[in-house]
């Protein structure tokens, strides 16, 4: 049985984007960044010119990503958070091709692209499947 962090990883790579928690003035927030796994990491590529990535470097973030509004109980839904320490980084070319194609415009401005990683430090993976059998080789 994969631990929760492998677990996590799998998930994570069959979706494209989550949410990034931090705190900004004191205060809590969310921002939707599109994400990739390499080697036991997560790279986060956001806008620039929203300056939410400031926030989140050199900051403890928590990262979530999940399935609930494409599958059903009955297909297996899952949510993964993984939390841990965030860094600016300029990805290789080989990262920057799993990204895929970097968006045009962001709310009508350039896309500007910033590059984070976030080696996480736990992992937290909650599945929901209609049935008796809680098994997770079912969504899997």
């Amino acid at each position: 049985m994969p631990t929760d962090e492998q677990l996590a990883f799998e998930l994570l790579s069959r979706s494209d984007y989550g949410r990034v928690a931090t705190s900004m003035r004191a205060l809590p927030f969310l921002a939707a960044a599109r994400h990739i796994v390499v080697d036991g990491k997560i790279l986060l590529r956001m806008h620039k010119g929203y300056g939410y990535h400031q926030a989140c470097i050199g900051s403890v973030v928590a990262y979530g990503a999940d399935n609930l509004n494409s599958a059903t109980a009955r297909d297996g839904q899952w949510t993964v958070q993984l939390v841990g320490v965030c860094e600016a980084v300029e990805p290789t070319n080989a990262e920057l091709e799993l990204f895929g194609p970097t968006p045009h415009f962001a709310d009508g401005e350039l896309f500007d692209p910033v590059y984070l990683r976030i080696e996480p430090q736990f992992a937290t993976v909650h599945t929901l499947k209609a049935g008796h059998d809680r098994s997770l080789q079912y969504i899997l």
